[in-house]
């Protein structure tokens, strides 16, 4: 029984991972960031304050999409910018994948935004590897809503923010691992770039970034 739960879970994950595959383009994965970002934002009881955003030092805008039965299986795609003394840096391409146990039976695809409150989060990002959410840094839901905009105190080095569509309820970010998708980079770039070079402003963006830094201009640092 045992092995069949896994061989049921191992299909899922690769079918998960067979649809980050086919949204794993970065120009994609950046247009679709400006429909997140612009989505959240319509929707005043659960935007994100724009005070979190005039002060994030960076952000991770992903889709996630999960399957289940028996167990779980999720895969998606997504990227990463971060502020620079220049403004905000050219996207990093990342992506997801995993799977759950437990009986959880549907499909769910989910918009993620996770703001990167401090230096050290943006770093976890820039090393190019695997990150870990609420491991060595703290990860917790962000406020929302416009009625929040003068209540907002730091209190995790990331906050969460996520859409969802489907038969899943009560998504949580805790244990994710987000990795670098480094040949993406090279592709979107031209050539081989460092997730550390991308994120520090090093290596210009192609002119396919310029909707998303339009969107991301209006939260400028106070």
């Amino acid at each position: 029984m045992r092995a069949i739960t896994f061989s049921i879970v191992g299909v899922l994950l690769a079918a998960c991972l067979k649809v980050a595959a086919a949204h794993a383009t970065v120009q994609d994965d950046v247009n679709q960031a400006v429909t997140i970002i612009q989505r959240f934002q319509e929707m005043p009881d659960r935007a994100i304050p724009d005070a979190v955003l005039r002060d994030a030092k960076g952000l991770a805008i992903l889709t996630v999409t999960k399957a289940g039965f028996i167990g779980s299986a999720r895969g998606g795609s997504g990227i990463v910018v971060a502020r620079t003394a220049k403004g905000w840096s050219g996207p990093s391409a990342i992506g997801t994948g995993g799977i759950g146990v437990g009986f959880q039976a549907g499909v769910e695809i989910t918009e993620f935004v996770i703001v990167l409150n401090t230096q050290e989060a943006v770093d976890a990002f820039s090393k190019g590897g695997n990150v870990t959410l609420g491991a060595n840094l703290s990860a917790a839901v962000g406020p929302v809503g416009r009625t929040a905009e003068g209540n907002v105190a730091l209190q995790a080095a990331m906050y969460t923010y996520s859409i969802s569509q489907g038969l899943f309820a009560g998504i949580s970010l805790e244990g994710t691992v987000i990795a670098t998708r480094d040949e993406a980079n090279a592709e979107y770039y031209g050539k081989p770039v460092a997730a550390k070079d991308i994120l520090a402003g090093k290596v210009k963006p192609p002119a396919g970034e310029q909707k998303l830094l339009q969107v991301l201009s209006k939260y400028s640092t106070r």
